[in-house]
């Protein structure tokens, strides 16, 4: 156990991943992964509930086959996204629990204790960074608040946002939101930063479990600058995932004319030895999926070989090279000129990736010295050293320059988007236009429109928001004169001023609830009903140990009276063990009251014995 040094708190890195998640911190000048109570260094995403208690992470992941319909996963995917989203729509049709629409925002249905509960994709995000929080607490051996969390370079406003609110429900004052690719390439350059006086053009090709980015940074002297990013929020390792599962769906309906679909139990296993294939044949060129009694008790195994795997999903490997080009185009830079291909995500561990990226940049090497799964929490625990101030000489000059992934602007006349940000605009960043004038006579209130997008018709990008200008002082139309502006932070999160020049009438906005947004009491019920649901595991786990030193207790009990000669006190003893016994497999997990009468009665007719029971000190009484 260690302790936070220095006046300042602590904040730790964390990489909320969609199917896994690392945290990290900076400390004796350097960063230190933690391990997660398995002993792991990554958690997976998983929620779980049951009639009993609620699980996250590794003890959720391992009872999902159990419990298909109330494991939640994927959570990243729904955040920021509209329930009538395509993208949602798809992935509905492919995950074993429930989803529903609430005013167009996806609510993941689960049963709790015997209950249909919701959750936002935002609370069940938060639960995972609970665990995350957790894990750095009992490592530091101190309370955690301050944390920087990645997110995709390619998320949106509104999933920056709802990242920002699942870390503030979690109880995290969040200090900054960085892209993945930047905090990877935080990691690449930290070392090479000693050595390196000349710029170089790294490429840092990150795909993950759910979400792919392409980035390049030009890193020098302790500056990271983001060139270009572009990717896909919807593209990764699940998807490889999916197209095995598929064709292992019809390839037992083949085999056995039955039809697996719509048995979520079945398809949880089989996804789960899908997932267990793609990992072996990154090693090996042959694996086979084994699945006992996978559907009405018939057996399921079959053969799948790399080069199967890979024509499986060459169209989506295909596509991740598309992102490679485009990201080169939106940085201006020939290929010649990136210098180092960084790995991210534990999907590039597979060999057909690798390999078309060697071809794509004519046979040049990949550089894989940093660990693909821990790298980017690596650089977000950087980034938040610096901005507590932890940090020593090594990072404190380090300078950040990350860029905003989609171009931002207004709807005018014809619903044609006019511009304000470019996209691959360095942030934090400021833009002010003057030109902006009333289009009909003595108009009094402009409703400005905020879109994201590529395209030159608002109707093919996404809203981000709208608010109202009024005050605008009556007039012919053109002669009224509007100022606009737009801002963007360091978390890459817009607000957006307006001002009518004549009559000095203001406004201004944080892009907030279009996207289903939490509102700032909405967000203050989250928080409370999170502290009541940590709560309530606290409670589980001490029913638990209480039950388990209980047993304890029934056993050397029951080993204690089988040596003894038959007697009347030895038969009260042995009815009074009975008696538990029948208790205890009668009350699966019965309340602590309950245990500890049942408990106390017992150790009331063996107290003659000697015993120490969850931690008391033991109960010395004269022999009869």
């Amino acid at each position: 156990m260690v302790e936070i040094t220095g006046g300042s708190e602590g904040a730790i890195g964390i990489d909320l991943g969609t199917t896994y998640s690392c945290v990290a911190v900076w400390q004796h000048d350097r960063v230190e992964i933690i391990t997660n109570d398995q002993g792991n260094r990554t958690t997976p995403s998983y929620v779980a509930f049951t009639d009993t208690e609620r699980m996250i992470g590794d003890a959720a992941k391992n009872q999902a086959s159990g419990n298909p319909i109330n494991t939640v996963f994927d959570a990243k995917r729904l955040i920021g996204r509209k329930f009538s989203d395509s993208f949602v729509q798809s992935d509905m049709t492919l995950w074993p629990f429930k989803v529903i629409g609430l005013n167009d925002k996806p609510m993941i249905q689960v049963s709790y204790k015997g209950k249909d509960i919701q959750f936002s994709a935002e609370e069940i995000s938060s639960m995972v960074l609970v665990k995350m929080k957790e894990t750095a607490e009992e490592y530091l051996g101190t309370s955690v608040k301050n944390a920087v969390i990645t997110v995709p370079a390619y998320f949106n406003d509104s999933q920056r946002q709802a990242t920002k609110d699942a870390g503030t429900i979690a109880g995290l004052n969040v200090m900054r939101i960085i892209s993945e690719p930047t905090a990877a390439g935080i990691a690449y350059g930290l070392d090479k930063k000693a050595t390196s006086v000349r710029a170089k053009n790294v490429l840092i090709f990150d795909l993950g479990g759910g979400t792919f980015d392409v980035s390049i940074l030009t890193i020098k002297k302790g500056i990271f600058e983001v060139k270009a990013t572009t990717g896909d929020t919807h593209l990764g390792g699940e998807d490889f995932d999916n197209q095995m599962l598929s064709y292992f769906v019809q390839e037992f309906k083949r085999k056995h004319n039955k039809d697996i679909s719509g048995n979520p139990r079945a398809l949880r296993r089989l996804r789960t030895s899908c997932e267990r294939a793609k990992r072996t044949l990154s090693s090996t060129t042959r694996t086979n999926i084994e699945v006992d009694a996978l559907y009405e008790g018939v057996d399921f195994h079959a053969p799948i070989t790399r080069a199967k795997f890979e024509e499986l999903n060459m169209a989506l490997f295909r596509k991740c090279m598309e992102s490679v080009e485009k990201c080169l185009g939106d940085a201006k830079m020939n290929k010649s000129r990136v210098h180092e291909i960084v790995l991210i995500g534990g999907s590039t561990r597979i060999p057909k990736v690798q390999s078309l990226l060697r071809e794509f940049f004519n046979g040049k090497e990949l550089c894989k010295g940093i660990n693909p799964d821990e790298a980017v929490a690596y650089g977000a625990a950087v980034q938040a050293a610096i901005l507590s101030g932890e940090g020593n000489e090594k990072v404190q000059d380090l300078v950040l320059l990350d860029v905003t992934p989609l171009s931002l602007g207004v709807e005018t006349i014809g619903g044609v988007m006019s511009v304000m940000i470019p996209r691959n605009t360095t942030i934090p960043t400021r833009k002010q236009e003057n030109n902006f004038y009333t289009t009909q006579n003595n108009q009094t209130m402009w409703s400005i429109k905020v879109y994201e997008g590529e395209r030159t018709m608002t109707s093919d990008n996404n809203l981000l928001g709208n608010f109202t200008l009024h005050g605008i002082s009556p007039a012919p139309r053109g002669i009224s004169k509007m100022t606009l502006c737009f801002d963007i932070d360091a978390d890459g999160i817009l607000t957006v001023f307006a001002e009518d020049n004549t009559s000095g009438s203001k406004n201004q906005t944080t892009i907030t609830n279009d996207k289903g947004r939490f509102s700032k009491d909405e967000i203050e019920r989250l928080v409370q009903e999170a502290e009541k649901y940590k709560s309530e595991d606290e409670d589980h786990k001490k029913k638990v140990q209480l039950r388990n030193s209980f047993e304890e207790y029934v056993d050397k009990m029951k080993n204690m009276v089988s040596g003894k000669r038959s007697s009347a006190g030895k038969k009260k003893m042995e009815d009074a063990i009975n008696k538990a016994v029948q208790w205890l497999n009668s009350n699966e997990l019965g309340d602590l009251d309950d245990i500890n009468d049942q408990m106390k009665e017992l150790e009331k007719v063996c107290r003659p014995i000697p015993t120490k029971m969850n931690g008391r000190p033991s109960k010395r009484t004269k022999r009869d």
